[in-house]
């Protein structure tokens, strides 16, 4: 049985009770975190600290979130994790509880916060070896995807095509350009330079995202944010995704059309074997 936290108590999760009353529950009022941790350490827990104070100031929920970095801790501890070599700590901040209007409740009420802690179990090395599959689907998202909103719909819509079609990943496409994965970036190189979507609106900006270019910018791979097009991502040399439980994973094919030579390919494996390098024991 899991521990979780609910607003100040850890407690079994089967004992966690949030009122029919949330505004999370009511109208996905709210914006959460996924944060991996390496051995027990939260990784850039300061980025995905930043990214949700502005996630809480762009819905204008009064919460300090810098109070979460120890519940996370704690939640690892006590759910036996602190030592595993891979695991993710999910946070949540609601609205709170109210009546039910579609204003905010005035005066404002205490925020709901939750979080849990979970094993992550990723994939052996030979099946990463071996590539994963996506499908393109729609993008049917709001305008502002930036904001980590518990409110992802579509998301589970675009993941439930691609479970249903056998596949791993769903591509958002808009207006003719592959923009990001339905829980992950996406990556493609050309003549071994990488191509990701500029930062907007419309995307994610992921915590892995940023620290997989870094890691590119130190093995000498250039980068360009700059928009794909889907017959460009047809073509290219090869596609990955990137994201706190997805790390990188290459894509072989799309909408079963092989990428490249329809195998996994060199900048893919350097960049997987330099995130392993970096988040794995101290002095690997």
């Amino acid at each position: 049985m899991s521990v979780v936290y609910l607003n100040g108590e850890y407690l079994q999760a089967e004992r966690a009770t949030v009122s029919v009353g949330d505004r999370g529950f009511l109208f996905g009022d709210g914006v959460y975190e996924v944060t991996a941790a390496y051995g027990g350490r939260l990784f850039r827990w300061p980025e995905h600290l930043r990214r949700l104070r502005r996630g809480l100031a762009a819905l204008r929920i009064d919460f300090a979130p810098d109070r979460l970095e120890p519940i996370q801790r704690e939640l690892l501890v006590r759910n036996g994790l602190e030592s595993a070599s891979v695991a993710s700590v999910y946070v949540q901040v609601t609205r709170g509880v109210a009546p039910r209007s579609h204003a905010f409740p005035s005066p404002p009420v205490e925020p709901t916060v939750y979080g849990f802690a979970n094993r992550y179990v990723r994939p052996a090395r030979e099946r990463w070896e071996e590539g994963f599959e996506a499908i393109t689907v729609p993008d049917q998202r709001w305008a502002l995807a930036e904001i980590k909103a518990i409110a992802l719909l579509p998301n589970c819509l675009a993941q439930q095509a691609a479970t249903e079609a056998g596949v791993s990943d769903a591509i958002f496409v808009r207006d003719g350009i592959a923009l990001e994965g339905s829980h992950n970036n996406l990556f493609c190189v050309f003549g071994g330079e990488l191509a990701t979507a500029p930062k907007s609106n419309y995307i994610l900006p992921g915590i892995t995202r940023d620290f997989v270019i870094e890691l590119a910018a130190g093995l000498g791979i250039p980068v360009r944010e700059r928009s794909v097009g889907l017959g460009e991502l047809y073509g290219a040399d090869e596609v990955f995704f990137t994201g706190t439980t997805t790390e990188v994973r290459p894509c072989i094919r799309v909408d079963g059309r092989p990428i490249g030579n329809g195998q996994v390919g060199p900048v893919a494996r350097k960049l997987f074997d330099s995130f392993l390098t970096a988040t794995g024991p101290p002095g690997r």
